[in-house]
Order: structure tokens, then sequence, then C-alpha cells
């Protein structure tokens, strides 16, 4: 994920590339993280005539601008080298459909995670982890078997896992990254060999290389769930020539065309309804739970939904620019142009272990040189200096608790994707949160019947058996609550549907009409005490269906996307914790008025997915640190854009892809318990790193005096490795307060 690492510069439609040159546009498959983008950026800047490189690793792209002195060829070939596999980039007018040719040089034995489609096992890196895996059981069991050769076969199931890192390492020094992480982990594993800890070096290597492929088939489905939103639109379109519907491939339709929507299809383009009157289901665009009532003139979005009426569509936008396209684009830009956070093990090895080598040889050399010491005591020394600067304790630090804390957020449905997001959380002083299916349940459900001339349970009864063969959401409330009152559902004969209006049938020789309250009022008259009824829940922000029976009104139901048994407790619990809160919906004003003062939070309404992102910009802008909450397609480009994304449980598949973290019980208040967790696993990361940096220093001054010797600088390592493993462990059974 974009945002678990940084090195990478991103292309973003604010990020303009130097176009004093020739430009070319590579992809690259197994970039997952921005030591990956670093890498690559170092190494094609080195290239003679290259004047600016940018590297999008959401994208997989590489983007060169050079002089037109370095061949196309030899670009790919220096990408190649560090392991990836390359092939030029073509954009095409389409959905970020590409073309490409893979790169023929270089080779692709250590490239850095799941860069091929298929299942992870598959992968090179998958499969390097698995063989890594098995070889350390085989020595596990030739150890019991044969303890003579215990040692010679756990170094070599470390060399199956090691050797493909120390050449990643080399490689990556030879083309300018010489302190990477893949340095460091060869380093370690060295280091716990050379004082006698082999298991733990293979060990700990297996981990690393697990830790990398999970990153890897992250990255890959989170680029995948992108991509899916395209399957949104329909393949086809029923395009209306000399008086006839053909059906056509639906990204051939150009603008003016008009086409047909059958009751039931997805809308194939975004246009403007030329004929017919119908509800659409526009949840997959705004997240608005109840259908809207469309008629001529208005616009309908491509990826929507014609519930039960047809529909005659003039096209007012080419595929590759309709709503979904935008959507697609609007989440690609929003992860490119991440800062992302660097490993932290990463980013201090770059001084720490240099440092521990430079330390280490001026111990030998300095004092025999300058004041005629013994050669003999410094280098014992010096090697001391290089066991207590073994980085064994570092690397696990920090990994320990981050683990710990994730598997501590997972046991109370709290997924978390990754280090830095954990870290993240803990900072944001903003929540964004979506109305429907996050603060609310999602779906409509009955808050008030007032009958006239009849009792509540009859209004109820009578309205269910007009809806009992209906899928519509408003009418699922009515029925559903009429399961809960246990009222009776008599059948109900000559039910039809009418359009845009409601529904008429009769019950037992009584003829019935269910529909809105502009409908009803042009059947009935309604009188005051009715209208002035109608008007105060409508006011409420509720959904209002009037029943008539003959031509009296005999009651009006109330329905409304209510607010989640938690929410207000969990928005309290944000606003303790000093995260502000705001409410971004594409609900109408009125509903969301409603919900923002039950729940005493602001909110912002009528929005489309490219308004929440903006909002998203303008927090940010502002210094805020920003987490957008939501569960819809429509989210994912606010939860790209947000420095944390967070999906509710049971959302769309493609925001709890796009999103940094995932509410899985679909609580508001496991959000303040996420901010909670990120703040108690960093201060256990900051306890980790003191004590291991913190013996480090107690035992490089009493080595370098002379009081304690090799011994106990490997205890120095040794056990600040296991003081910080069991300090990590304690968020295993960490209590979250809100």
């Amino acid at each position: 994920m974009g945002r678990i690492c940084d090195g990478s510069r991103a292309i973003s439609a604010g990020d303009h590339v130097d176009h004093g040159g020739e430009r070319l546009r590579y992809r690259v498959t197994g970039m997952d993280c921005a030591s990956c983008a670093a890498k690559v950026e170092t190494a094609v800047r080195r290239l003679a005539g290259v004047s600016d490189v940018v590297v999008s690793v959401p994208a997989e792209t590489v983007t060169v601008v050079h002089d037109g002195t370095t061949a196309s060829a030899a670009i790919a070939s220096q990408i190649a080298a560090l392991g990836y596999k390359v092939g030029r980039h073509e954009e095409s007018s389409g959905l970020g459909r590409e073309r490409g040719r893979e790169g023929e040089p270089g080779h692709h034995l250590h490239s850095h995670g799941h860069e091929e489609e298929g299942p992870w096992w598959r992968s090179r890196k998958g499969l390097l982890t698995i063989g890594c895996g098995v070889a350390l059981l085989a020595a596990y069991a030739v150890g019991l078997l044969f303890p003579s050769i215990e040692r010679g076969a756990f170094l070599a199931a470390l060399a199956v896992g090691l050797l493909p890192i120390a050449w990643r390492a080399l490689t990556a020094a030879r083309y300018g990254s010489p302190f990477t992480i893949e340095t460091l982990m060869t380093i370690a594993a060295t280091g716990a060999v050379i004082i006698g800890e082999v298991q733990e070096a293979a060990v700990v290597v297996l981990l690393f290389l697990v830790g990398e492929l999970l990153e890897g088939v992250a990255a890959g489905r989170a680029r995948a769930s992108i991509r899916s939103l395209t399957r949104l639109v329909p393949k086809t379109a029923f395009l209306e020539t000399d008086s006839r519907a053909e059906e056509v491939p639906a990204e051939s339709l150009k603008v003016g065309s008009t086409i047909l929507v059958r009751p039931g299809d997805r809308i194939p383009a975004d246009g403007i309804i030329l004929s017919g009157t119908g509800s659409i289901d526009e949840a997959p665009v705004t997240g608005e739970s109840v259908p809207k009532q469309k008629t001529a003139g208005d616009k309908v979005f491509a990826g929507t939904i014609n519930l039960d009426a047809a529909l005659r569509v003039e096209v007012t936008a080419a595929a590759q620019d309709n709503t979904i396209a935008r959507v697609v684009r609007l989440v690609e830009e929003a992860q490119e142009a991440k800062a992302p956070t660097e490993r932290f093990i990463d980013r201090f090895s770059r001084y720490y272990t240099p440092g521990v080598l430079l330390v280490g040889f001026l111990v030998v050399i300095l004092p025999p040189l300058a004041l005629g010491a013994s050669w003999g005591e410094w280098v014992y020394k010096g090697l001391a200096v290089l066991l207590i600067g073994c980085p064994c304790a570092l690397v696990i630090s920090t990994p320990a608790a981050i683990a710990a804390g994730l598997s501590a957020g997972a046991r109370k449905g709290l997924l978390i994707k990754g280090g830095a997001v954990l870290e993240t959380l803990g900072k944001i002083t903003i929540a964004a949160l979506d109305k429907t299916g996050t603060l609310t349940g999602g779906q409509p459900r009955v808050t008030d019947v007032i009958p006239f001339g009849r009792s509540e349970r009859d209004v109820i009864a009578l309205a269910a058996a007009l809806e009992t063969s209906s899928s519509h959401p408003l009418a699922r409330a009515i029925l559903d609550h009429a399961a809960a009152t246990g009222a009776p559902i008599p059948p109900a004969a000559s039910v039809t549907a009418v359009a845009g209006r409601g529904v008429a049938g009769s019950v037992g020789g009584l003829d019935l009409f269910l529909g809105s309250p502009q409908a009803a009022a042009e059947r009935a008259s309604l009188g005051e005490d009715g209208m002035a009824r109608i008007t105060t829940l409508v006011q409420a922000g509720k959904t209002v269906s009037v029943l008539l029976a003959g031509d009296r009104l005999s009651g009006v139901i109330a329905m409304r996307d209510e607010p989640r048994p938690d929410a207000r407790e969990g928005i309290q619990a944000l606003h303790r914790a000093s995260v502000s809160t705001l409410m971004i919906t594409g609900d109408n004003h009125r509903t969301a008025g409603a919900i923002g003062t039950a729940l005493d939070i602001e909110p912002r309404a009528e929005l489309l997915p490219e308004d929440k992102q903006r909002i998203v910009r303008e927090l940010q802008s502002r210094g805020h640190v920003v987490a957008k909450i939501g569960d819809g397609i429509n989210d994912a480009p606010g939860l790209a854009a947000a420095d944390i994304g967070i999906a509710m449980g049971g959302g769309a598949d493609v925001a709890l892809e796009t999103a940094d973290a995932a509410v899985l019980h679909g609580r508001v208040l496991d959000i303040a318990r996420m901010v909670d967790l990120s703040r108690k696993t960093m201060t256990n990361i900051h306890q980790n790193i003191t004590m291991a940096l913190g013996l480090k220093a107690v035992f490089l001054v009493t080595t370098i005096i002379g009081i304690t010797g090799l011994w106990p600088a490997i205890l120095a390592d040794t056990g600040a490795t296991v003081l910080v493993t069991m300090n990590a462990l304690r968020l295993l059974n960490v209590r979250l307060e809100v």
C-alpha cells in the first residue's frame, strides 16, 4: 500500500514532469513499497542523459525524462537488473487500459513482492518463502535425528532465504543504494550466525520473507480492487437506431447517442433522461440509501441501476469520462499523490549500520596507532563493539510491536493494513465519516406509523399486503416492520406498480394505494391534519409513504436510515481522544441535517465522490491529519486521498481494499478503539527502541573501558532482543479504552 512506505514521487494532476526532453513511461511490476521506488529512482538517475525520474508504486509505473542519448532498452535494463519486470507502458483512452511488452534484459529472481498476477504461492517471492519455510522445518527434523549436523542443516536453511536477500542488497549497492533494508537484514542474519544463533537467524529471515510476501499480496489486491470498479458499467448497451434498439458495446457509445435502459438494468453511460419515469438506485455513486425518482430532464450516472421502468437516455459522456471512470482516476491519483511513511528501521539503518561499522573499525585501529596500545586487546574490543552493534534487537523491536498490535486489533475486529497505518492512526486530528452504512445502518427502517381511522396494526398490514412481492428498499422496511410487530399480512389482488408514484391493489374488495404524498394528494384529499403530520416527518429527514383506502386517507408511514446504536457514543469517544468529526454524505440536506443533529456532528450533504475527495484535500491543506470512514464505492476516492482510509464492515469490496483499515463489526466506537490501539502501540515501540539502544549504549561504554568483553556483548544483543520481544507481546492483551 502506498501509505506504508516512502521514497517514491508520484504522478498526479499537480505533479508535472520536466518536459525538456523525451518522456518514456514504463510499467514495472514487483514494486510494493517505497524502498523499491527509491532503489529504482536512484539506479535510473545514474544513467547519462536522464534529467528526471518519477516512480509511482500504486500505479506500477516509472516515468523517465531524458535528452535522447540514453536508449530505452538501457533504461529498462537498469530497472530489470534490480529484479523487477519491465515493459513499455502506453496509455489508451479507456479506463486505464494498458498495452505493453515485457522487457527482455535483466533477471527477476530477486524481485520484491507479488509481481505476477495469480495465486501468491505461484509468485517468485511466494515460492522463495515456501522454500525457506520447508528448509527450516527440515533443519529442525535433521537436528532432532542427527544432532551432530544440526548447525549445518540450519546454515543450509538460512542460505535458502538469505542468499537471494543478500544478492538484492549487493545489486542495490552496485546501483547506488548500499544501505537498504536487505542490507540490514543480511547484516542481522550474518551477525546472528557469528554469535552462534543460527536457528534465530534462519527464523528471522523466514519472517522477513513472509512480511515482504504479505505486503506484495496486499498491494496487488488493492490494485485489482480499483480495476474492478469498471465492472459496474455493463459491457453492452441498447443503442436506438432508426426507431429500433441495437445491442452494442458500451464503450462504443458516443456523446449525443440515445440508448434504451430496461427495468433492472445498470445504466451503461452518464446521460439525461429523454423519456420515462422511474426509480434509480444511485448507491454505487452517491451512497444514498433510498432510490431516487427520475423523470425526463434528470441526470443519470453510469453504473447506477434502473429499478422499475424503461428509460430513454441521451449519452452525455464517453466511456472514458463517465462517473465510474472518474472515480477510478480519482482513486489512482489520490494513491499516487501520497507521501508514504518510510519504514523506521530502514531509515534508521542508513545511519546506524554504517555508524556501527565505522565505530568498530576506529576502536580497532586508533588506540594502537595513536597511543601504542596492544593490537590484540583492541581487536578484541572492536569485535565486541560489532557484536554490541548487531542490529538484531533493533530489527525486531518495531516489527514485534507492530505484529502484536495488528494481532490484538484483529482479535477485536479491527483490520489494519500495515505498520505505517497503525502508526498514523494515532496522529489523526479529524475524522470525516460517511452517513449511509457508516453512521447509519445502511437500510431504511419504519420510524413512525400514524393511523387515520384505523389501528397502526391495520395500516402496516395493508401496506405490507401491497409490498409483498416487491424488493424495493422501502418495501422491505415495511415488510420487516410488519414481521417485527406481528402484523398479519392479508392476500392482495390486482397489485400493480404505478411508475414513479407507488403501488395499487385491493385487499378484501377494498381498493388501496400506497405511494408518495404528492401522488396520494392527486387521488384524495389528505386534510390539514394529514398534511401537517406529513410535513413534520419530511422536515425530520424521513421518507413518507401514504396509504389510501378508496378515496380516504388511512395512514402515514415514515421511514429513515437510522443511526447505528453506538454512533453517538462513538463520536463522543473520538472527541474525548481529541479527534474532531465531520459527516460527509451524498444524501439530501434535510436527512443529513436530521442525522447530524441527532448525533451532534456537523453535516455536509449532497456530495459526489469528487466532492468528498475535495473536502479531504481541504482539511489536509489546513494541517489536519485526516481519517476518512466509509463503506461504499463512492467513498473510494476519499478513502484513498485521506491520510488514513477506514472501511466499515459489510461495505463494498473496493472500499475495503482501497482503505488502510477496516472496522469488521461495523461499530462506530471501534474507530476510537483503533486510535487508542495506535497510540499504545507507538508507546510500546518507543519503549522497545529505548531498551535496545540503551543496553547497547551501556555495554559500548563498559566494553571500551574494559569492564565487559565478548560474552557480555553477546548478551547485550540477545538480552535486548528477549526484553523487546516480551514487551511487545504485552500488546496482545491490551485493553482498549474509549
